[in-house]
């Protein structure tokens, strides 16, 4: 039996994470993500390693964009095999997916009519990586499966997925084959969560695995003390109404604009800001927002408590909800002071760019980032300090205040991703460190050596590597 894995996206970057694992006719692809880095979307449009129509599944660990937002494309592209991840990620991933198409068909459009005005031809193309309709292409072919149950994907494999701590329904990915009454396992992490987090319980760990797969977003750095998060938040809010500008926050649609408003929602309780309009301008966060108030089983404990005693850590009496472009454009007629909640997460689309716009130049105002940006994105060159940013073809002046909370962050730092290793009681034959930006995975790899003596690989781009099983 001849088993290979080749590594074609989140390798030294941090999106479009896709590994293909092939077990002789078997082609596995876990995770297919879009690349969201500037240097890197290209490789969005470059033709895919193998032919679509000869991968029998797709297992997902989350639906995060980067790792599941390539799906439509690669339908497109004839991909009829199943796609299989827990419940949550089934119901997030369709909301993902259709919002995804939705931006790349405005982005399109609006890029196009840029050029046109501008007189200059576009370096990629000037169309949709995919839309609305491949989006929902992909709906009938996705599987739900529970955390802990076998799946056969053929005779000799069988995956289970196990909760990653890191958004609501993410997974950590087993696979295990057999060769003449071997059997053998590599693990995919996904991204690695956090533990005593709120919300959600804490990432499963493993004792075994012939082969590691494990993520370094934050393998060279520690997180500060999550327990200083509140006041932090509490600060920012408070010193911008001084100032009488707006809070303006990028936030991801799934778990951290959910976070958001659970640690908001306590602040108010505890009457320690001003109880401001809160507006999550973001329909996608809306309807992710639903998907976790009836998937009470991923909660912990602390969680469930709230929950039981009637309290609703996602609404509040001051919270609105905008899901009409309408009712964001009218955000901006408001006076007084307020919190805007919008997507994306690192500023690459979304109602987002027109908030920026509104308040990027205005010093009473805060921009308030509560999560990674990639290298390359515009979340990354505001956080960064840069006197001007380009946001529709546009410049702006950066004069408002920015804050950068990382203790929100839903991926493990380096001593959490060690301890994440130090479930397993024997030494994988090989380690691939993954899903770091730069210098990061190598940093987490020599990390790993020195902690544990396993050996540890940093894959290129399009790397294929033999996994030394054959029959």
């Amino acid at each position: 039996m001849a088993v290979h894995l080749q590594f074609l996206g989140a390798a030294r970057n941090v999106t479009g994470s896709r590994h293909l694992l092939a077990i002789d006719g078997t082609k596995v692809l876990i995770d297919c993500g879009l690349y969201q880095e500037r240097d890197f979307r290209s490789r969005n449009w470059e033709p895919f390693a193998v032919e679509a129509k000869d991968i029998d599944a797709v297992l997902l660990t989350h639906a995060h964009l980067d790792h599941c937002g390539f799906l439509p494309r690669l339908v497109r592209e004839g991909f009829k095999g199943r796609i299989l991840c827990t419940p949550p990620t089934h119901e997030i991933a369709k909301i993902v997916l259709l919002d995804a198409a939705h931006i790349q068909e405005e982005d399109a459009h609006f890029k196009k009519r840029r050029h046109e005005r501008e007189g200059r031809k576009a370096r990629h193309p000037e169309v949709a990586l995919y839309n609305k309709k491949d989006a929902k292409r992909t709906f009938s072919l996705f599987e739900s499966v529970k955390y802990g149950e076998p799946v056969l994907i053929d005779r000799s494999v069988t995956t289970t997925f196990h909760d990653a701590g890191h958004i609501l329904g993410s997974a950590m990915i087993k696979v295990r084959f057999s060769s003449q009454r071997k059997s053998h396992t590599i693990i995919f992490s996904g991204d690695v969560g956090r533990w005593k987090k709120p919300i959600l319980k804490d990432p499963s760990q493993f004792d075994q695995a012939d082969y590691v797969m494990v993520e370094s977003t934050y393998g060279d750095r520690f997180h500060e003390d999550s327990s200083g998060i509140k006041m932090k938040l509490c600060e920012a809010i408070n010193s911008t109404v001084e100032r009488g500008g707006n809070v303006v926050i990028p936030s991801f649609a799934l778990e951290r604009t959910q976070e958001l408003l659970y640690y908001l929602s306590e602040l108010l309780r505890e009457d320690r800001i001003p109880h401001l309009l809160t507006f999550v301008d973001s329909p996608m966060a809306i309807s992710v927002t639903e998907v976790f108030q009836r998937s009470q089983d991923c909660f912990d404990e602390e969680m469930l408590s709230l929950v039981r005693s009637g309290r609703l850590p996602f609404y509040f009496s001051t919270l609105r909800l905008t899901r009409s472009s309408a009712e964001s454009k009218a955000i901006n007629h408001i006076r007084a002071s307020c919190i805007i909640i919008a997507g994306s997460g690192m500023c690459t689309g979304g109602r987002i760019k027109h908030h920026l716009i509104s308040n990027i130049s205005r010093p009473e105002s805060t921009v308030l980032f509560v999560g990674y940006q990639a290298q390359g994105t515009l979340g990354r060159e505001i956080v960064e300090g840069r006197k001007a940013v380009r946001i529709y073809g546009q410049m702006y002046p950066v004069k408002a205040n920015v804050v950068q909370l990382n203790g929100f962050s839903a991926h493990a730092d380096q001593n959490e991703l060690l301890r994440w290793l130090s479930g397993f009681r024997s030494p994988p034959r090989e380690v691939f460190v993954v899903h770091g930006e730069g210098k990061v995975p190598s940093v987490f790899a020599k990390v790993v050596e020195k902690e544990y003596g396993w050996k540890a690989t940093v894959p290129e781009y399009l790397t294929k590597v033999a996994l030394g099983t054959r029959a």
